[in-house]
């Protein structure tokens, strides 16, 4: 099984050489092309306008993608959290939210874990064990597509925002952004790449000439309280950080997201509020607010609807625009890096509770 070639990971030329070497004509590839990524098919037999002699042949030589689903939750709001195990025994996390102007929105990891240490954050919790190839992470968004597919609708945004730091997987993030926008046939502004803020990155990304939106965890707005909730925050400061959001900016046109989480006495105050509309007064950007999702790990609690609602008033004072985000899943394990921890932790209770007999 583990030596069969994972379809996700040929691009249409490597597929074409392939089908070619197997004895067949060009045309066929393009055939597996469609039925790989228009009609979402998980199964060969499913091909039925290739020869039975090509989908055998396919059968045991190749397969269609390489994630095994360990656990699967479904929220009371239509949101769908996945875990899924590689072949390596990572395991990784997806979510699919639907919303009623008809959006299908899947949150996507790019890495296994998270090496940048942000405290509220249960991926962040669990430390980092390695960065996910270009066709783990696509094959997240393949998943949810085929399933939508088979009832009737379409995945119409990614958001690179799930467990990891795309911008510390630059290189295969980028190259999966690629892949959506081209196989996948989902537009550049249907994209989003969220980092905590990676300097250096977001400069390259501005570089980059793609439509792709981008979204900033910021969580403070003053360096000590952000160095205590997101370490990279020591490595590059708040004016390094504004700095780069300004360039891409200036490159690109496009606005940047600022997200923010919502914690009740720490970052809902109004001493935070002046603080971030001082900070991005007369920047083309939005905030985007969400109140705390809790975690094991932390134990701050999701601020109260009324202290949201004066940070927004105050934000407004200073001309930046904020929106308080419904918090999705919440009556299931869909913040980042939550439900895996909820499995390896029962996983660790059970082998203590065996060991123990």
């Amino acid at each position: 099984m583990t030596d069969k070639i994972n379809l996700y990971a040929l691009s249409k030329s490597e597929l074409t050489d392939f089908i070619v070497a197997l004895g067949y004509p060009k045309f066929r590839a393009s055939q597996v092309w469609d039925w790989l990524y228009t009609q979402y098919a998980t199964d060969f037999e499913a091909m039925t306008n290739l020869p039975a002699s090509l989908r055998q042949a396919l059968a045991e030589k190749t397969r269609i993608g390489i994630l095994t689903l360990s656990a699967q939750q479904s929220s009371h709001d239509g949101t769908t959290k996945r875990l899924y195990q590689l072949p390596d025994g990572q395991l990784i996390e997806s979510v699919l939210m639907p919303y009623d102007d008809d959006r299908r929105t899947a949150c996507i990891s790019t890495q296994a874990g998270c090496a940048m240490g942000c405290v509220f954050c249960a991926t962040g919790q669990m430390g980092f064990a390695r960065h996910l190839s270009a066709h783990e992470i696509i094959e997240q968004a393949m998943r949810f597509a085929a399933m939508l597919h088979a009832d009737g609708e379409r995945l119409s945004n990614v958001v690179l925002m799930g467990m990891g730091e795309p911008f510390h997987n630059y290189e295969e993030s980028i190259k999966a952004v690629r892949c959506l926008m081209d196989d996948l046939n989902i537009g550049a502004r249907h994209i989003t790449i969220s980092t905590v803020g990676l300097v250096p990155q977001i400069r390259r990304f501005a570089d980059e000439g793609l439509q792709v939106r981008l979204a900033i965890s910021l969580h403070a707005a003053t360096d000590d309280e952000r160095s205590a909730l997101l370490p990279i925050n020591k490595r590059w400061n708040l004016s390094q950080l504004m700095d780069a959001c300004r360039y891409y900016i200036q490159k690109t046109g496009r606005r940047v997201t600022f997200e923010w989480a919502l914690i009740n006495g720490k970052t809902d105050t109004p001493d935070q509020a002046h603080a971030l509309g001082k900070l991005l007064r007369g920047m083309l950007c939005h905030v985007n607010a969400i109140p705390l999702n809790p975690t094991a790990g932390y134990d701050g609690n999701p601020s109260h609807p009324s202290n949201a609602q004066e940070f927004a008033h105050i934000l407004a004072s200073y001309g930046v625009e904020m929106t308080i985000r419904v918090r999705r899943g919440i009556d299931i394990d869909a913040g980042c890096g939550q439900l895996k921890s909820s499995i390896i932790k029962r996983q660790r209770i059970a082998i203590e509770s065996i060991t123990q007999e």
